[in-house]
């Protein structure tokens, strides 16, 4: 199985995943926005498989950060042109096994996933 996790690595939702998978013994692989990038592309999987309302963070700084018009005239195409501009706007992590997406991180739903592997 192929675990890759994308995020930021100073998120605190991203640790405790990390530090989760690492007690489990799960090898996965991170995808560091910052330094790996991201494109418009992958986002548009990423809302394609999850949702897009679900991909966009609206608990961060950086949403909060938007003019209510940008808030108001929010959708997909907009939302991911705006994603790929400002990847910390992602909810994290986006964890993705075999094709199979998940967001978030909480340690029922990890063990969800990988009880079935």
């Amino acid at each position: 199985m192929t675990i890759t996790m994308y995020g930021i690595p100073n998120c605190d939702t991203i640790k405790k995943a990390k530090k989760w998978l690492e007690k489990e013994g799960i090898e996965f692989q991170f995808h560091d926005y910052r330094k790996h990038g991201i494109n418009k592309d992958m986002i548009a999987v990423f809302c394609q498989q999850l949702g897009w309302e679900n991909v966009v963070n609206k608990r961060g700084t950086t949403y909060r950060q938007l003019s209510q018009e940008q808030k108001d005239n929010l959708n997909e195409e907009l939302a991911i042109a705006l994603l790929s501009e400002q990847p910390p706007m992602i909810k994290r992590p986006i964890l993705v096994t075999d094709n199979h997406y998940h967001l978030g991180f909480k340690a029922e739903q990890y063990s969800a996933i990988f009880s079935a592997v």
